[in-house]
């Protein structure tokens, strides 16, 4: 019942137009987190109003779901329902318009796809990233093709320009490792001979310069990093820009300005996109929108912050523009996305000061 009789769920379970329709006495309050997050159904509370399900077998793949989401059937007026917790805290009445039905499908079906060997309580530890990836792939859907109409293979047909035969996930920690066998149409024509590639998955990301227009001063940030430590660099903190992992659910704009009170405890202005992107596409797949924000950068904006659940340990720095760029020419910024948007700061820190003058 309720989203979980939503068809684009049933489709993703492998239940679509199976069933019969019931009505439960009652009301649905809270769900909006329902298929994001675990235990986040909503609350089946009496009163007046009627609740629309379907009738529909107990299959495997609807018990490894549930089980992963902490679903479990419940009596309820001579019933047992799915989809509804018979106890909770009253809220809002459940809306479906206004619930993310397609990335709660996108997670069933990759908690579905997840290595049968897997545990429902593996799974269900991964949740969040698991919901960041899959946010991730229907952001990239929805985002017209890059390349300017250069890249890719022109083939006249139109079918697929790529396939993938099978999948696997050797990994799966807070980030994962998938290895795909597949193939994709050539340049010249025709087919490639099947080939086996993995990728890191980590899921979409946002870095923003905060940049004071008034002052020209920018805010950067330095932390500890293990990747470099881990490659021997004899320098493993990092100057950066802001960034972190776009949530579940948010916009990269939203996570832009989480990101900056976390960090930084700084309030943003207007942001300016700069250049999105993917940074190491060969491998990784994580994709950077990069930001620069209008901020008030004030003598004593700097100092340490980060998240004590997250362990960090994060300092920031006031910095001329001017600074930065000398920084970047003298090989001292070691962080890509940094780089990028000092330099496209450099090129557009003009024609954003008329931006912000216009309006």
């Amino acid at each position: 019942m309720g989203p979980l009789a939503h068809p684009a769920l049933r489709e993703a379970l492998g239940l679509a137009g199976q069933g019969r329709q019931v009505t439960i006495e009652g009301r649905l309050t809270g769900g909006t987190r329902a298929g994001i997050e675990r235990h986040g159904w909503p609350v089946l509370q009496a009163g007046q109003g009627q609740v629309v399900g379907i009738a529909v077998p107990l299959t495997a793949a609807l018990s490894r779901y549930a089980a992963v989401m902490g679903l479990a059937p419940v009596p309820c007026q001579g019933q047992r329902i799915m989809g509804a917790l018979a106890q909770g805290p009253g809220g809002v009445p459940w809306n479906p318009d206004q619930w993310p039905a397609a990335l709660a499908a996108g997670i069933a079906g990759a908690v579905l796809t997840a290595p049968p060997d897997r545990s429902a309580a593996e799974i269900a530890q991964r949740l969040p990233m698991i919901g960041v990836w899959v946010d991730s792939q229907l952001r990239a859907a929805a985002t017209p093709p890059a390349g300017g109409g250069i890249a890719g293979p022109k083939s006249s047909d139109s079918g697929p320009d790529w396939r993938c035969e099978a999948r696997a996930e050797p990994y799966a920690q807070f980030f994962s490792v998938e290895e795909w066998s597949l193939s994709h149409r050539l340049h010249d024509g025709g087919w490639s001979a099947p080939l086996r590639r993995a990728g890191f998955v980590m899921g979409d990301a946002v870095v923003v310069l905060p940049w004071d227009p008034v002052r020209d001063r920018v805010l950067l940030i330095d932390q500890f990093r293990v990747a470099p430590a881990m490659r021997g660099d004899t320098q493993p903190w990092l100057l950066e820009a802001v960034a972190g992992r776009i949530d579940t659910g948010e916009t990269p704009e939203i996570a832009a300005r989480r990101e900056a009170m976390e960090e930084a405890r700084l309030p943003l202005g207007q942001l300016f996109p700069a250049v999105h992107h993917y940074p190491s596409p060969g491998a990784v797949g994580e994709f950077l929108y990069l930001y620069v924000a209008e901020a008030d950068l004030p003598d004593d904006a700097g100092g340490v912050h980060g998240l004590d659940s997250e362990a960090e340990d994060i300092r920031s720095h006031l910095m001329p523009r001017a600074d930065l760029a000398r920084l970047l020419m003298a090989g001292q910024i070691s962080n890509g996305p940094l780089a990028m948007l000092a330099l496209w700061l450099e090129l557009r820190a003009d024609d954003i000061r008329r931006e912000l003058s216009q309006g």
